[in-house]
């Protein structure tokens, strides 16, 4: 008995190729899509901070290009310190330095899609070609955001207490208050057991199984891993000054408190999850604490001129991406 003969249409071999080549396409129109989105929200943000500047007359400052230089530059070391928890979680995940910049990087970028959904995105996509367990990424970005929480609350409102003295928190009742709810799950995130009773019946019902035990750091990682979050936000806080001095007459009595200004306004900029890039927000609390010290007009130059810098800093952010995943093996590039 012989086999009858097969037609083009009986093969499946054409079906099966053109499953990866749909793949290839489907991929290419989602970043399109997303990097179109990005772009857009990325030249309005500008647009609309250099529009607001023009009005001030200000004449440049080589100042700018290292305040610049200093918001781009605390992206990566953020990375640096969000890649030190993966590898604490997965001890035989392999991600160097330079990747886990490289990530943190695409994902800042993302940030301009309102609810961090690009950001969180990101990070996930890139453990499944890892092979990094998406879960145990998903609590590395929860770790991430609330130790960047801690580490502009605590710092910038003791700062802002010692400098202005108590009366700051009945003037600013809820600029102040806020930011110090927000302590409180930090805290239970501090403490392994608690953290992994909180996401338990998530997990339970979305996953239909727990977090193991090792996806969460011990309270002395914890508290190391919180504080080393705290670097990112001194440079920040470095270009913020720098861009203040080019604007207002300050002195090294002013350098803490304005550097605490800002790490709070990006607190509480991030609490402001349905804005992109907490737009609009960081600068009302910049202005409210820096009016405390310099005259109002001023404070409003500063925050403008920090938005804009600062917006500038994200297409540096997107470059040192560029730069760094060239730099990675093809097979494990973000």
């Amino acid at each position: 008995m012989t086999d009858l003969p097969t037609t083009a249409d009986d093969d499946p071999a054409p079906t099966a190729r053109r499953r990866p080549a749909r793949r290839r396409a489907l991929r290419w129109i989602v970043t399109i899509l997303v990097v179109g989105l990005v772009g857009w929200l990325f030249a309005r943000s500008l647009a609309a901070n250099w529009a607001d500047l023009q009005a001030q007359h200000l004449r440049f400052s080589p100042w700018w290009i290292l305040a610049t230089a200093c918001f781009a530059a605390a992206v990566a070391v953020t990375g640096s310190a969000w890649g030190r928890i993966v590898r604490w979680l997965d001890p035989e995940a392999r991600i160097s330095a330079r990747e886990a910049v490289a990530v943190q990087s695409l994902s800042w970028v993302l940030k301009y899609i309102p609810g961090q959904v690009g950001s969180v995105t990101n990070k996930v996509l890139w453990a499944g070609k890892k092979g990094i367990s998406r879960t145990l990424v998903l609590i590395s970005f929860v770790y991430e955001n609330v130790f960047l929480q801690i580490a502009s609350i605590v710092p910038a409102l003791v700062i802002l207490l010692v400098s202005l003295g108590p009366g700051i928190l009945g003037e600013n009742a809820t600029l102040m208050v806020a930011p110090l709810l927000v302590l409180i799950p930090a805290a239970m995130v501090l403490h392994a057991p608690t953290f992994r009773r909180i996401l338990d019946l998530p997990m339970r019902k979305i996953l239909k199984r727990p977090a193991p035990k090792e996806y969460f750091l011990g309270s002395g990682r914890a508290a190391l891993s919180a504080l080393e979050f705290v670097l990112p936000r001194i440079v920040n806080g470095i270009g913020f000054v720098l861009i203040a001095h080019t604007v207002s007459d300050i002195g090294p009595a002013h350098w803490l408190p304005f550097a605490a200004a800002y790490a709070l306004a990006g607190a509480v900029g991030i609490l402001a999850i349905l804005v992109p890039s907490g737009l609009g927000v960081r600068e009302a609390v910049i202005v409210l604490v820096l009016s405390q010290y310099v005259p109002a007009p001023e404070a409003i130059v500063i925050s403008l001129l920090a938005r804009l810098l600062a917006t500038l800093g994200d297409a540096v952010v997107a470059l040192i991406y560029l730069v760094v995943r060239r730099t990675i093996p093809q097979e494990i590039r973000p």
